[in-house]
């Protein structure tokens, strides 16, 4: 799974940043804007759980399916939509995926049963599962080598943004227009396509490759070369989902049950439930902005790992301390780790994948790795069921094993810092 590493013409020391054209910039910021908005209409649903429960006369571990629903069905959105990105390009696309999320978060407000909402929220999963992929390869595609980690940091920065905005409107609109009015909000995103439509250029690889001949992945519908290409490097892949799935049991094992453990652990109201994910989503920002600029100097790997380590000395005040300081202290710290080692991911998934299954191979590999930690929140919630409902056991145990898991496959991975993105 190793390989050599391929780096860009010498250039000056100036920061590179400040030569971005215009389409580059343009990108960037789309590609940013949709995962954020992704995440916004997804952690809706995590704020969400205890009202629906109540709505539907239901538990919480009934209801935490609708996040299981959600992750399961992304790996097949980013096969359908990174495959059409090979054919009719990135940017129509990711259009196309942006809209549909956003038509589907807001199908959720009127969901007449449990039943329903789960269906809803399982393709609500498949629209998620299109978007990272598609953006992540049009932007890293569109931009120098030198700055990728740095970008790759704000790109990832992108969900904790999303939960964030989440955290806020849930902070401000809930208690006035419930659960299903939250959902409405979702259809916001939609917005960016005209943006996208006219700010937007595709990418460049993608147009080279279409100048220079058709891609045997272009050829039918029918031709399976791109499933070829995929089974040719399964190793690689295999490795992969393997070090996704890991990424994936940190995050959503600090995430999704988090406003609940806030909520019927702790008593906490509305206001400060919604007051501590702003917090942590803060300190997530940050943590990914740092790192991600950092792994241009140390690499990709020790940064992961460098951010996972950090993740088990803040373990015990993050699930296991009691008051509203603490707690926004802990969220805080831990969250400035977990999307500091996921900050790393949109380059590094890129610069390992396949060049002609750019668009398709990192939003497959990270979603089958999303398929396995697709059952977090029903694991979390029955271990706390079997403890006397204790949410807070339950995250530290998964968030510990997650890190520990994180750190030991990143430490013996491969690593294509600087490659050239052709």
């Amino acid at each position: 799974m190793s390989g050599g590493i391929v780096t860009e013409p010498a250039v000056s020391s100036a920061d590179p940043a400040a030569r971005l054209t215009k389409a580059q910039r343009a990108a960037i910021i789309a590609s940013y804007l949709g995962w954020t908005l992704d995440a916004f209409d997804f952690f809706l649903m995590v704020f969400l759980i205890k009202a629906i429960a109540e709505t539907f006369h239901s538990d919480i571990k009934h209801v935490s399916e609708a996040l299981f629903f959600t992750l399961a069905a992304r790996p097949v959105g980013a096969l359908l939509f990174g495959w059409a990105a090979e054919r009719w390009g990135r940017r129509p696309v990711l259009m196309l995926v942006i809209v549909l999320f956003s038509l589907l978060s807001a199908a959720s407000g009127m969901a007449r049963s449990l039943g329903e909402l789960l269906a809803i929220r399982a393709l609500f999963g498949c629209a998620m599962g299109g978007e990272w992929g598609v953006g992540a390869s049009l932007v890293m595609e569109s931009i120098p080598a030198r700055l990728r980690g740095r970008v790759s940091g704000l790109l990832q920065s992108g969900y904790p943004s999303g939960y964030l905005l989440a955290s806020l409107a849930f902070y401000l609109f809930f208690d006035s227009i419930g659960w299903r009015g939250m959902f409405f909000l979702g259809l916001a995103p939609a917005l960016l396509v005209l943006v996208i439509r006219w700010q937007v250029s595709e990418s460049p690889s993608f147009l080279a490759g279409k100048a220079a001949k058709p891609s045997p992945v272009d050829n039918s519908w029918r031709n399976p070369a791109a499933l070829r290409a995929i089974a040719a490097h399964w190793r690689l892949a295999a490795y992969l989902v393997a070090l996704m799935a890991a990424f994936n049991f940190l995050s959503h094992g600090t995430q999704d049950l988090y406003p609940t453990f806030l909520q019927k652990q702790h008593q906490l109201n509305t206001h400060t439930t919604g007051m501590i994910a702003a917090i942590m989503n803060v300190g997530a920002i940050i943590g990914a902005l740092i790192i991600g600029s950092l792994s241009e100097r140390i690499g990709r790997r020790r940064a992961i790992i460098l951010a996972a380590a950090l993740v088990l000395p803040v373990l015990p005040l993050w699930a296991f301390s009691g008051g509203v300081l603490a707690l926004g202290l802990g969220a805080f710290l831990m969250q400035a780790a977990v999307q500091g080692a996921w900050s790393v991911v949109p380059a590094h998934l890129n610069e390992l994948s396949p060049p002609a299954i750019r668009a398709m191979f990192p939003g497959f590999v990270y979603q089958l790795g999303n398929l396995i930690a697709s059952r977090n929140a029903v694991l979390q919630a029955g271990i706390a069921q079997a403890h006397h409902d204790d949410l807070g056991l339950a995250l530290g145990v998964v968030t510990g094993l997650a890190a520990l898991a994180l750190i030991c496959l990143s430490a013996f991975g491969p690593e294509k810092r600087g490659l050239k993105l052709d």
